[in-house]
């Protein structure tokens, strides 16, 4: 199949244009549908990467660490992500652990190993193995991360709890509002950016082959 990497498909009508460049802020729509087609990354390519990076550090020490401590009469109780999957197992809702488990660990984790497994080769001007469909699964997985849903639960239970007994957040809960904060900003760069950067780096080898040809 030949790669036609300066041509854009409107995504709303299948119109096929022209890529143009843009300027930063800038914003190419469809002139047939208003779809957007195209926007001017600005320093987004450049801040992804450290994004990711963080946002797994956060997720480690969110899934090591303690969420909460919970003092009652004397008696402390504490716990991990982890632990609380085990503990919903153990009383008979396995159904709700495994939709924990998946949603809070499992697809996340695996969004960020995929962009990090992406991006270290392309900084390189590399295109790495399975690129093209680790960018489709990364996209299938974009809905199933539900990690701002449990934070909010987790608030929301702190809340309550507070009025019948003492309740310490732990450095896993403020680890996950840093990621929450991170993931989002990381889950929000155009897939379509992996595209430009991969064309990209396929022309500059090219480049070096005709530049060492004609050499």
């Amino acid at each position: 199949m030949k790669e036609v990497p300066d041509t854009v498909v409107c995504p709303g009508c299948d119109a096929v244009y022209t890529r143009a460049p843009l300027k930063p802020r800038d914003v190419a729509r469809c002139p047939r549908c208003g779809t957007e087609l195209d926007r001017h990354p600005g320093s987004q390519q450049q801040r992804i990467l450290p994004l990711t990076v963080a946002s797994l550090i956060m997720f480690a020490i969110a899934n090591l660490f303690p969420i909460v401590e919970i003092e009652l009469r004397g008696l402390r109780s504490q716990t991990t992500l982890a632990g609380a999957v085990v503990v919903l197992a153990g009383e008979g809702m396995s159904v709700v652990a495994l939709l924990v488990l998946a949603t809070t660990i499992l697809f996340p984790l695996l969004q960020l190993c995929i962009l990090a497994y992406l991006l270290i080769p392309l900084r390189r001007e590399h295109r790495p193995l399975g690129f093209a469909m680790l960018v489709r699964m990364m996209q299938s997985l974009r809905p199933w991360g539900m990690i701002e849903v449990f934070l909010l639960g987790v608030l929301v239970a702190i809340v309550k709890l507070s009025s019948m007994a003492t309740v310490v957040p732990g450095p896993a809960l403020w680890a996950f509002m840093a990621l929450t904060v991170t993931l989002t900003a990381v889950l929000s760069f155009n897939p379509g950016a992996f595209w430009e950067m991969t064309f990209r780096a396929a022309g500059d080898d090219e480049d070096k082959k005709q530049e060492e040809a004609s050499a």
